[in-house]
């Protein structure tokens, strides 16, 4: 851990890195025996906030879930590892890729299955933000993750941007005009 010239320490990613697995059972699937979307997205909610919540080391809140692929489906009984690693700090926010594989124990073998970039704030116990340690990117990977962060905040700021001049816009409907049926 480094320390710059304000209080707060600049951090190496490998600090954040968080992995968790998990046992997919029949009660975490659709009727097919595949493992529901939704719950996935909770898995990958949980092990991104671990890596926040170690790079920050304050409570940490999910602001976005920015994109997420299914890759391909995961079964009933399928070993789901699950990898988290912080991509950029800003000023109170923290971006942090999750990779998430299954793993086939007879044979040993792993697939790719998701990956997804969430967006945490953190904040004090009163839930108010508070500024983030820097991160320090040192491989050639590292500095990669850091520079598609900075563009991909870049683009959910323009996208913000977008939104709010279009509800401000005198023809932005709050709600889709109703109809009658004839």
């Amino acid at each position: 851990m480094e320390f710059t010239g304000h209080s707060l320490p600049v951090r190496r990613g490998g600090e954040s890195q968080s992995e968790m697995t998990e046992l997919i059972l029949p009660n975490d699937t659709n009727t097919l025996g595949n493992l529901l979307g939704g719950r996935l997205m909770h898995f990958i909610d949980l092990v991104g906030a671990m890596a926040a919540y170690r790079h920050s080391r304050t409570h940490v809140v999910t602001a976005s879930m920015d994109h997420i692929d299914f890759i391909a489906p995961v079964h009933v009984g399928d070993l789901l590892i699950l990898k988290s690693l912080l991509n950029r700090a800003f000023n109170t926010s923290m971006e942090v890729g999750v990779k998430v594989w299954v793993e086939n124990t007879i044979v040993g073998t792993h697939r790719h299955v998701a990956s997804a970039y969430l967006t945490f704030v953190a904040v004090d116990s009163q839930g108010r933000s508070v500024p983030v340690p820097k991160l320090l990117p040192e491989t050639e990977e590292e500095i990669r993750r850091y520079e598609d962060a900075g563009r991909r905040r870049e683009n959910r700021q323009r996208e913000h941007e977008r939104r709010m001049a279009s509800k401000s816009s005198p023809n932005h409907q709050t709600t889709p005009p109703l109809t009658q049926a004839k």
